[in-house]
């Protein structure tokens, strides 16, 4: 029920990723590769429309001598992340259903294969181990483990639902079509649904019965690439996206990514956006938050 891809390393052994699943050179990447030539956060798995993709974040990925920005992921393909450094597609599934959470604050969103889930300011679930979460959740091939914070381990099947701290989940399945882009989801006030039209250089934000916003300059490159990329990301990696050509201290770097969301945050308060549309997470991941009924429209 998962939507994967399993790859063959440098090495000859295999390993299988799913969406989100970052591939690189930092040693949290779910494909590390030891390689200088190979970006810290090179590319990303990403499930789009009904197909998985290869997005390449920092640096391109070649496909037979092509330097692709996005690569539709087919078992047999030869991946070349740099010189020797060969990575190949074995398999690629995709089912007609995935698994989805729903609940009290929580929209039904497709689950990944491991899942934190917060409750107590603000119902989100994150596509990745956060030991702070007050739930972890994780798959067991079709079967489901869900963890609380007083540590007891219990399974959850499909149709079941489940408490954590007072609020109660139900695990079922939805289309996949359905779930391409909504791995992360965090839910705050109610806002009207939001149609976010990403167009790279602009970005468009149209709200019934309020005037539309338009975003322009890098805080539409922001929005943009995170809304194309539809899961968290990396900042280093947004940053090589956003200022391609600078060779800049990181710290340089991190301090310009802070001022443009700085910059966004109060540009949105303004237009009476909700201001956790874009958010840093503590673990240097920034993610587009949307909400039931937003909509993303990628006309980059």
């Amino acid at each position: 029920m998962h939507a994967r891809v399993t790859l063959e390393r440098p090495d000859g052994s295999t390993v299988v990723l799913g969406h989100g699943d970052l591939i690189g050179r930092l040693p949290t990447a779910a494909l590390v590769l030891d390689d200088p030539c190979v970006s810290e956060a090179h590319a990303m798995v990403s499930l789009r429309g009904s197909g998985l993709h290869l997005l390449a974040l920092r640096r391109p990925v070649r496909v037979d001598g092509r330097a692709l920005p996005d690569v539709p992921l087919a078992a047999g393909m030869v991946l070349e992340f740099a010189d020797d450094v060969i990575v190949g597609v074995v398999d690629v599934e995709v089912p007609d259903e995935v698994a989805a959470l729903s609940g009290d604050g929580l929209p039904r969103v497709a689950l990944p294969s491991v899942a934190s889930l917060y409750v107590q300011s603000s119902t989100r679930l994150v596509p990745r181990f956060e030991p702070e979460a007050d739930a972890h959740l994780w798959s067991l091939g079709e079967a489901w483990r869900l963890r609380t914070r007083n540590g007891a381990v219990r399974p959850v099947h499909v149709g079941a639902s489940f408490d954590v701290a007072g609020r109660t989940f139900q695990l079922d399945t939805m289309a996949l079509r359905h779930a391409a882009g909504h791995a992360t989801v965090q839910v705050g006030a109610v806002h009207a649904p939001l149609r976010l039209v990403a167009r790279f250089d602009s970005v468009h934000l149209v709200r019934e019965g309020a005037p539309t916003v338009v975003l322009n300059g890098v805080l539409a490159r922001l929005v943009s690439e995170l809304a194309v990329l539809g899961c968290p990301v990396g900042w280093e990696a947004l940053c090589a996206q956003l200022w391609p050509h600078e060779t800049v201290d990181k710290a340089v770097l991190r301090h310009r990514l802070d001022m443009a969301l700085l910059r966004l945050r109060k540009r949105l308060q303004t237009d009476r956006v909700r201001t956790d549309l874009v958010m840093a997470a503590g673990t240097g991941l920034i993610e587009l938050v949307l909400q039931e009924g937003d909509v993303v429209v990628d006309e980059t």
